[in-house]
């Protein structure tokens, strides 16, 4: 089974067995994950997912749409390289996942 781990600001750690096809978001908020505001549900209407991808793993993922791409230059924290919005990544068979929350959403 796929695993996520979400590090929040200060550096600590949680990891999560993932339900394949489900959204790295979805997955934080069932498990309570702090971090992951997720207001608008996973809509892409609001930037309230964002993450920080680590590198390692950046490189697997499908290279973000359009609209992720406007939507990241509206997060509270500044955008980064590797911000992704986790409403949009999917998890996958074979693939865990690291990401790093942002110290606000809002």
């Amino acid at each position: 089974m796929p695993q996520v781990t979400y590090t929040d600001h200060t550096g600590q750690s949680r990891t999560i067995d993932a339900t394949v096809g489900d959204s790295v978001m979805e997955t934080a908020v069932r498990n309570g994950v702090p971090g992951i505001v997720a207001e608008c549900g996973g809509s892409l209407s609001c930037a309230t997912c964002h993450v920080y991808v680590d590198r390692a793993d950046a490189d697997d993922l499908p290279p973000m749409g359009e609209m992720e791409d406007e939507m990241l230059w509206g997060t509270a924290e500044d955008r980064r390289e590797c911000s992704r919005l986790s409403c949009q990544l999917r998890v996958t068979e074979g693939r865990d996942l690291h990401v790093t929350t942002p110290t606000t959403q809002v």
